[in-house]
């Protein structure tokens, strides 16, 4: 979900109207009950602020701290990954993931079927979640919002390419929801679509511009209230004591934002603040600042995100309108391939990264082994800058007396490259780049911006820093470099991560959506990957971990997600915040270890019907971190 690390500051930054692909897919009908342990009940609701406690009334608050600000509160326009996280936390979505291997579990449907052909989907809508006003969550909201996203533009802006193979939702009853699809469609154990009340949101008038900032408490039934907003500053959340699932033992949750990421780690040192989530992750000075320190606890696991430098490869929509100001040089493949031969991968990750990170090649990081990409010895673009020279020269861009390289144009090669203001190791390697790529006689310009998003969106750019948070179903991460992913016209936002569009690249997303066994779905995947390196136009440099820390004076336990070594923050789930267990709280059923513990899921009655294995499929996770 996946919510995007990209373009913002975390992406990496979401920006407005993406929406996710669909396509034809066999998929196993799965029949799942699950029995989920419940914690005990939280204090009443308080105003407090700082840290773990001080609330009004003793109410245990918990405070996060983090570097990224909300595009959206409404959950059909959010893409940020912390937007995406307070709709997660905010709204129940028909299924959940579990957080030790990612299959599906129940969340507002307690179990689900798919008709022989695949084309008829009945949910079964759970009796016992209410909304925060005391009225009943029913068939009739999840059907509402289903057919509110299938009939308004404005309301298909951030998810409704989970939509679009729909081809009628009712609800014949408030606890029976169906579902008829045009064609058989991988996502339906995994659709990552908050439902909303009815009742609530048939009043908006415009979903393309109401962001629903104004009115508290927001009307939800997941495990916290959305209670007050305050842009660029915090986000307030309550516990809630009638969550199905059981309360979450924090009485309040607040998202506080800092644009400086060492004004945070000074905060969690000074116990102002609970936890730190980074840019999206801390730094390894920073890290390394606190490893000793008393009472924090730092989390550092493998990560689910990639971090990529990408290039324009000439903006365009889907009616063939170009726009933009891309440099014409990078729409040479020897060009893209010489300049990612020119970095040194290595490097970035032992003195950017300081070992926090692997090298990177393909989409998708090694912590979801059936779809890691490596290039063979023969395709792989490794550090070799005399070898990236030369292919240069080959492509017509040659060096002249002074050393400058230059374009077909005769002035010298000058790239612009967008960068993250907020991110540190956005300026750190861009002055790597700056170094190997003037060896090459190529200069550079570092773009650092607050809002990365509009020159992005608008194609006036070279190079960008890129990233995205992986899920452990690829296929929205995949989704965003196909030709249907491209705006519309100049004027719309499209889904497009970078304007790629190749025909061959979508004939191979076209197989790996109808694709059902797992191992064969898993290959193509892996050719997609390939033809990706091969084109040049996004070059993977790295997998960061997921470096974060927290206090354990304030926290007793957490769960993280894989629970065997994963992160805490832009979970697909709200495992981490609906678990957490205050230090002084005496009850420690809620986690074990500081390190992070497993919440009590018994999957029961697993029942497959059809053929193979139903991937989770999962949203994008972080476009400024982009979810």
């Amino acid at each position: 979900m996946n919510t995007h690390d990209q373009h913002g500051s975390g992406r990496t930054g979401p920006r407005p109207g993406r929406t996710r692909l669909l396509a034809a897919m066999g998929a196993t009908a799965l029949l799942l009950v699950s029995g989920i342990s419940i914690p005990s009940a939280s204090a009443d609701e308080g105003d407090g602020s700082g840290g773990s406690g001080g609330g009004d009334g003793g109410d245990k608050v918990l405070t996060v701290a983090v570097a990224q600000s909300v595009d959206s509160l409404s959950p059909f326009l959010a893409v940020r990954l912390l937007s995406t996280s307070i709709h997660r936390l905010t709204y129940e979505y028909l299924t959940n993931y579990d957080p030790e291997d990612n299959h599906a579990v129940p969340g507002l449907a307690t179990r689900w079927k798919s008709s022989p052909d695949k084309l008829t989907w009945t949910y079964t809508i759970r009796s016992d979640s209410t909304w925060s006003d005391g009225q009943q969550a029913t068939a009739e909201d999840a059907a509402w919002t289903f057919n509110k996203m299938m009939t308004d533009p404005g309301a298909a802006t951030a998810n409704g390419s989970f939509v679009t193979n729909f081809a009628k939702v009712t609800a014949p009853s408030p606890t029976e929801l169906v579902i008829r699809l045009k064609k058989p469609q991988a996502t339906m154990t995994a659709l990552d679509v908050p439902i909303v009340p009815r009742h609530v949101w048939e009043k908006v008038e415009d979903f393309s511009k109401f962001n629903n900032d104004k009115d508290f408490p927001v009307v939800g039934n997941g495990p916290f209230i959305l209670t007050d907003y305050k842009p660029d500053s915090h986000v307030r959340m309550k516990a809630n004591k009638d969550f199905w699932r059981g309360a979450p033992k924090f009485d309040q949750l607040v998202f506080r934002y800092y644009k400086d990421q060492d004004a945070a780690v000074a905060a969690l040192r000074k116990g102002e603040v609970s936890f730190v989530a980074g840019s999206p992750s801390l730094t390894p000075a920073q890290a390394a600042s606190l490893e000793n320190e008393e009472d924090v606890h730092v989390n550092d696991a493998p990560g689910r995100r990639f971090y990529a430098l990408a290039t324009n490869p000439g903006a365009r929509a889907k009616d063939g309108t170009e726009f933009g100001d891309g440099d014409p040089s990078l729409l040479d493949r020897r060009v893209r391939n010489a300049l990612f031969m020119a970095v040194d991968r290595k490097a970035i990750v032992d003195k950017v990264f300081r070992g926090h990170a692997v090298e990177g090649a393909g989409y998708i990081p090694p912590r979801f082994s059936q779809y890691f990409f490596e290039p063979s010895a023969d395709q792989e673009l490794a550090y070799d800058p005399e070898r990236a020279a030369r292919l240069l020269d080959e492509a017509g861009y040659r060096t002249n007396a002074e050393g400058k390289r230059l374009g077909k144009d005769g002035k010298p090669l000058h790239y612009r490259i967008l960068c993250h203001a907020t991110e540190p190791n956005d300026k750190a390697v861009g002055k790597y780049l700056q170094e190997w790529w003037g060896e090459l006689g190529i200069s550079l310009t570092l773009d650092c911006l607050d809002n990365v998003t509009d020159p992005w969106l608008a194609g006036t750019y070279d190079l960008a820093f890129d990233g995205w948070s992986v899920n452990p179903d690829p296929d929205f991460v995949l989704s965003i470099h196909t030709c249907a992913a491209l705006p519309a016209t100049p004027k719309d936002t499209g889904a497009t991560d970078n304007f790629i569009c190749d025909k061959a690249y979508d004939e191979l997303y076209a197989r790996q959506l109808a694709e059902y066994d797992p191992g064969k779905r898993a290959g193509i995947v892996r050719q997609m990957q390939s033809r990706l390196y091969d084109l040049g136009y996004m070059n993977v440099m790295a997998y960061p971990n997921a470096v974060e820390a927290y206090r354990t004076d304030q926290i007793e336990s957490i769960t993280t997600m894989p629970s065997a070594a994963g992160n805490i923050y832009g979970q697909d789930g709200y495992w981490s915040w609906w678990s957490v267990v205050p230090a002084d709280s005496g009850d420690s059923s809620g986690g074990s270890s500081s390190t992070g513990a497993v919440i009590g899921i018994a999957a029961g009655a697993v029942v497959l019907v059809g053929l193979g294995v139903l991937f989770a499929v999962r949203r994008r996770s972080t476009a400024d971190d982009r979810e």
